[in-house]
């Protein structure tokens, strides 16, 4: 008769006794097979723990060259604000140097008859000509830039404390680094927002992130920003004089709070508003808005 086991035999060590046991095939060939798929399964277990180990070191240098290239266009754009900024106050120093020494325009047009005065206009001339048709083609009342008293922006568009400075700052929404192109000035939905200086109204409606946003062109190439706005009380090309009222605070766009986002430009350019506001008493908070 075929034998369909395995006769395994023990032997104690100290009473000499001899003891079988039987393994039936069966038991054999599935201790085999599960020996095998344990092996499998531990293999397949490294290779996927090798895998995924390799991938998250690849990752690692990904997000680690990723960061490295964000800081480096950070830097670049800090160093572009800047320059844009020092560019707009050379500007501006040249046309404040120009106005208090009185420099003179040269004449143009042929030696024979320079004496009779220039015949062609300069480009600022040029520009200043064009701006004063159009503001007097906009505005409801008829007047134009020349006729602005108070055209550099010189007062607090709303009173309250100060969240968040020009410059370099952390963005609130990313936690990344960010350019602030202006202040924020915080105070309740519905406070009045008055303009900073005369002017003639060049945008009034939502703009992006910015929320309602309403923009005075003062002339000069001097303009202001004043965002979030809960309401905007005037209309594109309607003429404004400085305190005039342009709306109120609000907390639309993008924001965390209510304030008032105000920036100063000059030739389409952010510049620190700081130097064109009047010089009361103001609280520095901590909070940071955009």
């Amino acid at each position: 008769m075929k034998q369909q086991y395995f006769i395994v035999v023990l032997a104690h060590s100290l009473h000499g006794r001899l003891r079988r046991i039987h393994v039936p095939h069966q038991a054999l060939y599935l201790l085999l097979a599960l020996a095998l798929f344990g092996g499998f399964s531990i293999f397949g277990f490294v290779s996927s723990y090798a895998r995924m180990a390799w991938k998250v070191a690849h990752y690692n240098s990904l997000r680690h060259e990723a960061e490295e290239l964000r800081v480096r266009y950070q830097n670049l754009q800090k160093v572009v604000d800047q320059t844009n900024e020092q560019l707009a106050s050379l500007e501006l120093f040249a046309n404040e140097v120009s106005v208090a020494y009185g420099i003179k325009q040269k004449l143009e047009g042929p030696g024979d008859i320079a004496s009779e005065g220039r015949l062609v206009p300069t480009f600022s001339e040029t520009v200043a000509e064009y701006n004063y048709l159009r503001s007097s083609n906009l505005s409801r009342v008829g007047f134009a830039h020349r006729w602005h008293t108070n055209t550099r922006p010189s007062i607090w568009p709303v009173n309250g404390p100060l969240m968040s400075s020009y410059g370099a700052r952390t963005d609130p929404f990313s936690g990344e680094g960010a350019y602030h192109k202006g202040v924020d000035i915080a105070s309740p939905i519905g406070t009045p927002v008055h303009a900073t200086a005369d002017g003639i109204v060049a945008f009034a409606e939502r703009f992006g992130g910015y929320g309602r946003l309403v923009i005075v062109d003062h002339g000069n190439g001097y303009e202001t920003y004043y965002a979030h706005l809960s309401a905007i009380n005037v209309i594109v090309g309607q003429e404004i004089r400085q305190t005039e009222q342009i709306g109120a605070v609000g907390a639309s766009g993008r924001v965390t709070a209510p304030h008032l986002h105000y920036e100063v430009r000059l030739r389409k350019a952010p510049v620190n508003p700081y130097r064109f506001l009047v010089q009361v008493p103001i609280r520095q908070a901590k909070a940071d808005f955009f």
